[in-house]
């Protein structure tokens, strides 16, 4: 291709005078947003009418004849334009010779489109005057999402860096920083801090350093923001011993939770086992005891009944376990061994009235045991008067014999 462009030129060249070539791109820069379909202008005005044309698109600083960074070039003799495999399929020539238009046209621009281009024009026998212009592509990009770090430790007395970078952004976007109090309310900055790009430094710090700072990344297309939270802490504590003093803390917490949850749990179980056995329940049998004393209880013994069908040994056991509840009991709450303190003075002032009630009842029985021993002992006063009286009314025995039976009575 190259044979045939040079074969053409000279033949160009010995058939074409001598003129002067005009070629122009309207704009230095031209800015565009990523994505877009632009066209790049390129005119030029040729001397007289030629015979051949040949247009070429190249970026800049790369010579004319470099197929890296060749875009495409067009012969207007047999109207064919050819693209290299790099820009095969998004570029395009709109091009008219006869008025002078070969414009380039791209699609999709890329942040890789942002260079310089080169329109060259190429007219056998027309090489004086101006045969290249440039101009500049801008392709536009939103700065991305800045990313913020603190370099150094946020300390009393300790100098810290933030940085902000944002990853993408065309043209170089541009950084600010603010600061806020913990409150969220903007302040200035101490006289010592500087910025350098999107570093913002600061130094000897103290406890009023401590807020929100805010970087701001900018450019033509549009802006985005990151804030950071730095908190100074004197120099023996850090993040991990706090942390660590917390994990205590709750760590505690738990513990005495679940304890105290046990200690219900099990104050409850023995409540119930408590009244499942009877425990408080000390009630007295209302039997009446036997005449003459038999099957009296002496006092303090009135709730043996408890244990009257249990073997010795159960009712030993029975008595150490109440006596451990009890004692478990009175030392779990102060004011339930008051409460059961009083129950059992009143248990034993109903014991002692029922005492009291069997005493009298048994006086009472005592009483008519004497009455039925007084009326017996009428009876047999009667009894006794009667046989007198008949002995009286009896006839008299004689002396001689008496009467064997009548002696012995």
């Amino acid at each position: 291709m190259e044979s045939r462009i040079l074969s053409v030129t000279l033949l160009c060249l010995t058939l074409s005078g001598v003129g002067a070539l005009q070629v122009n791109i309207p704009k230095d820069i031209y800015e565009f947003a990523r994505g877009d379909n632009i066209t790049l202008p390129c005119t030029f005005v040729p001397s007289g009418k030629p015979s051949l044309v040949v247009i070429t698109w190249t970026l800049e600083g790369i010579k004319a004849d470099s197929k890296e960074n060749l875009i495409l070039t067009h012969y207007s003799h047999s109207a064919q334009t050819d693209i290299t495999p790099l820009f095969e399929g998004r570029v395009s020539l709109d091009v008219d010779v006869a008025k002078g238009k070969g414009d380039l046209k791209i699609s999709s621009i890329s942040l890789a489109d942002n260079k310089v281009f080169e329109c060259r024009v190429q007219i056998p026998g027309d090489d004086e005057g101006k045969r290249v212009d440039t101009a500049r592509l801008v392709v536009l990009v939103a700065p991305s999402v800045p990313i913020c770090k603190i370099q150094g430790k946020a300390e009393y007395g300790q100098n810290i860096n933030l940085t902000c970078v944002s990853e993408e952004g065309s043209p170089t976007p541009k950084y600010s920083w603010t600061s806020h109090d913990v409150r969220n309310v903007q302040r200035a900055f101490a006289p010592r801090t500087t910025t350098n790009g999107g570093m913002l430094s600061l130094f000897n710090l103290t406890k009023d350093t401590s807020g929100y700072y805010v970087c701001t990344s900018t450019n033509k297309i549009r802006s985005a923001s990151c804030n950071l939270t730095v908190s100074v802490m004197p120099p023996s504590m850090n993040i991990g011993s706090t942390a660590g003093i917390i994990g205590g803390v709750v760590f505690c917490l738990i513990i005495l939770v679940i304890i105290i949850v046990c200690c219900c749990r099990y104050k409850k179980k023995k409540e119930q086992e408590q009244y499942a056995m009877g425990v408080r329940e000390e009630g007295y049998s209302d039997k009446e005891p036997a005449r003459n004393g038999e099957g009296h209880k002496p006092d303090g013994q009135e709730d043996a009944g408890e244990y009257d069908n249990v073997s010795p040994t159960d009712r030993r056991d029975r008595y150490e376990d109440r006596s451990e509840r009890d004692y478990d009991d009175r030392r779990s709450d102060y004011d339930d061994r008051r409460s059961d303190y009083d129950d059992r003075r009143r248990d034993y002032d109903d014991r002692r009235s029922d005492y009291d009630d069997r005493r009298d009842r048994y006086s009472d029985r005592n009483d008519r045991y004497d009455d039925d021993r007084r009326y017996d002992d009428r009876r047999d006063r009667r009894y006794d008067d009667d046989r007198y009286a008949d002995e009286r009314d009896r006839p008299p025995v004689p002396a001689s014999k008496p009467p064997r039976d009548d002696y012995d009575d």
